[in-house]
This record gives C-alpha cells, structure tokens and sequence, in this order.
C-alpha cells in the first residue's frame, strides 16, 4: 500500500492509552504506512494527551467533533466504551454522507492487539461492538 492510513484514536483511558502506545510504537519502529491524525479524550491534561498534543497531533475533548476531519479520517478507533458515543459517531457520518470513514470498536482493538506481539491484556474495556 503506498499511501498511508490515517487513523483517530478516540478514548485514551485504560484500554486507549495502551493502545495507542504500542500503536505508535509499532508505526514507528516498524515504518508502518500508518498516521494518527487526531485524538480525543475528555481529560486534555492527561500525559498520553499531552504527548499527541506536542507532537502536533490535534486532539478533541468531545470524540464526536472528529467527524469535522470528514474522509480524511479512514478509521476511527472508538475506543470509550461508551455507547452513546458510538451512537453520535455512526449518526455523524450518516449525517455527512461519510461513506469512507470506518468505525472500529473496542473489540477489534483487543482483536488488534494479539497480533501486536505484547504482553498482557489490552486494559479491562468493556470490549464492545456494535
């Protein structure tokens, strides 16, 4: 694939926050054709905020306001194991014929991170599709 897939992480908490590292640490030692374009968490003072925030990476308090990115976003980690999110995210791109975007759920996450190659489970989620 020669262009990149451009992913948002949505969540940064127990299950977000160790995804994205290992996410990111695979992206880069590995050169992987991948780039988060955009974050959100409701505590913009976390550290793993903080971080995408110093790396130029726009973050968003409010998950749905990713949606803005419109097709430039290919998928949406939602990883905030709430539903009611999940909900607004699939309205949203109804609502703006976004017939490109994907949303994956917290399980495709933990389906993800057993082929990472790392330790332990990813974070206690809930896990939820759709």
């Amino acid at each position: 694939m020669s262009e990149k897939i451009k992913v948002a992480l949505l969540g940064l908490g127990n299950v977000g926050q160790e995804f994205a590292e290992r996410l990111l640490e695979i992206i880069q030692e590995g050169g992987k054709p991948v780039e988060i374009v955009a974050v959100a968490h409701r505590h913009l003072d976390s550290p793993v905020v903080l971080g995408f925030q110093h790396s130029g990476v726009p973050v968003y308090q409010n998950a749905v306001d990713v949606l803005g990115l419109g097709e430039s976003v290919d998928i949406i980690f939602d990883l905030t194991g709430d539903a009611d999110t999940r909900q607004a995210l699939r309205q949203g791109l109804a609502a703006g014929n976004n017939r490109h975007t994907v949303i994956a759920p917290e399980v495709f996450a933990h389906l993800m991170w057993m082929f990472f190659d790392a330790e332990g489970d990813l974070g206690k989620g809930k896990g939820g599709g759709y």
